[in-house]
């Protein structure tokens, strides 16, 4: 009898500790599940079982299409580690337009992350804007600048580009690219006593992003970035080809940026952040440069309180200034974070920005006014962010050489948004 209550008694704890054993690893799985749910989010996507639904296109706002709403995604590895496919479908209530991009990939090498992509693009761009190949894919679930611009060009884009893994530190990503282009505003570009109100374009883009001083690991043949190492440096070449394929103009154009960040105290930040580029040749005012402007062209500074933006000139009006050279530097210095209470830690953060540019043949660009920045241009101000939900405020300065007559004019009042994931 004895030797069966034993039996019973060990077969029993072999039960527990094997649903014990069952539960942890249901525990663990659900929690890698959960935590990979979770970096998919904050990276923009809302993951299914074959396709990543892509948060960027539910929802926009801007001055020319009003409010933009439409889907979007691609699919992830459980469709394939191999192909991919991507695209969205968009439409803007104000223009009454639709948009869309449609694509897919395919991978040669997996050691050296290397793709081949195909892209067929009929969308929006703004004007001046120049953003680098190799950037990660950056999301916000709100994009203030977004709101407030209202100088687009029209663009439909067949691309072709490689993305190339050298090394973890050495990323590449190169594009060949065919454009016809159109601005929905006024806009006459002229060249040779010929005026172009639409064009074509052919480029080819190289850009390269190095961080030298990031740490990675490898786990599961998954290589990840543990420590995210400053400076980093990003650096891209744009050529357009004249009378390939049609394309009316011959520019090049050169685009570098440095980003360091660094701990005074481990909770006091300092960032700065240098951003350069050039455009030589025959370039129309689309694929010029604006500073990043993030202030609305009306009267009182209360009509023009919206949402500070990350990286922009609070205090600069959209389409105040257009440059075919220019650099900026951008200082930020966040403070600790106050101690109020367990929920409540506010942070100030204290900012400069510089800008200098100029531009050449300024009279080619005609029907629309801007101004250069060849003299420089200062701001500075302070924000005061996770206030409440997120949401902060801030205040800038414009003086210098562009200090405005008008006291108010100089200044910006706005909210800031900072939530992470």
């Amino acid at each position: 009898m004895l030797k069966h209550l034993v039996f019973i008694f060990v077969l029993f704890g072999s039960f527990l500790m094997q649903s014990q054993t069952k539960d942890t690893i249901n525990v663990e799985q659900d929690s890698i599940k959960k935590t990979e749910f979770i970096k998919q989010l904050g990276n923009g996507y809302f993951p299914t079982n074959y396709f990543n639904i892509d948060l960027r296109y539910l929802i926009k706002y801007n001055q020319y299409e009003g409010f933009r709403t439409g889907l979007g995604g691609i699919t992830n590895s459980k469709f394939s580690e191999k192909y991919r496919i991507n695209g969205y479908l968009v439409y803007g209530f104000l223009d009454h337009t639709f948009k869309y991009s449609f694509g897919g990939g395919f991978r040669v090498a997996k050691k050296t992350e290397t793709w081949i992509n195909l892209s067929y693009t009929d969308d929006l761009q703004e004007t001046g804007s120049s953003n680098f190949l190799t950037d990660k894919r950056f999301f916000q679930f709100f994009e203030p600048r977004l709101l407030n611009i209202n100088l687009f060009h029209h663009h439909i884009t067949k691309a072709i580009d490689l993305e190339h893994k050298f090394s973890n530190y050495l990323l590449s990503e190169t594009q060949l690219a065919v454009s016809k282009i159109e601005p929905t505003y006024n806009y006459v570009y002229v060249l040779h006593g010929k005026s172009y109100t639409k064009f074509d374009l052919s480029t080819a883009k190289i850009a390269l992003q190095w961080s030298p001083f990031s740490v990675f690991e490898s786990k599961d043949d998954v290589i990840t970035e543990t420590k995210n190492g400053y400076p980093k440096f990003t650096f891209q070449y744009t050529k357009s080809f004249k009378d390939v394929l049609n394309s009316d103009f011959n520019f090049s154009k050169i685009d570098f940026r440095t980003i360091y960040k660094f701990n005074i105290t481990p909770k006091t930040t300092t960032e700065v952040t240098l951003t350069s580029g050039i455009a030589i040749g025959n370039t129309p005012l689309t694929h010029l440069y604006h500073a990043y402007p993030n202030n609305i062209n009306k009267e009182t500074i209360l009509q023009r309180f919206s949402v500070a933006g990350i990286n922009s000139f609070e205090t600069m009006f959209f389409n105040e200034f257009f440059s075919d050279k220019f650099t900026t530097l951008q200082l930020k210095h966040s403070l600790k974070p106050f101690n109020i209470s367990q929920r409540f830690k506010p942070q100030l953060v204290l900012i400069t920005r510089y800008a200098v540019g100029d531009m050449s043949h300024i009279e080619r660009h005609q029907n629309i006014y801007f101004n250069t920045l060849n003299k420089g241009y200062t701001e500075s101000g302070i924000e005061i962010n996770k206030l409440l939900f997120g949401f902060g405020l801030s205040f800038a300065y414009r003086y210098g050489a562009y200090h405005l007559p008008k006291r108010e004019d100089n200044m910006a009042l706005k909210f800031t948004f900072n939530l992470s994931i």
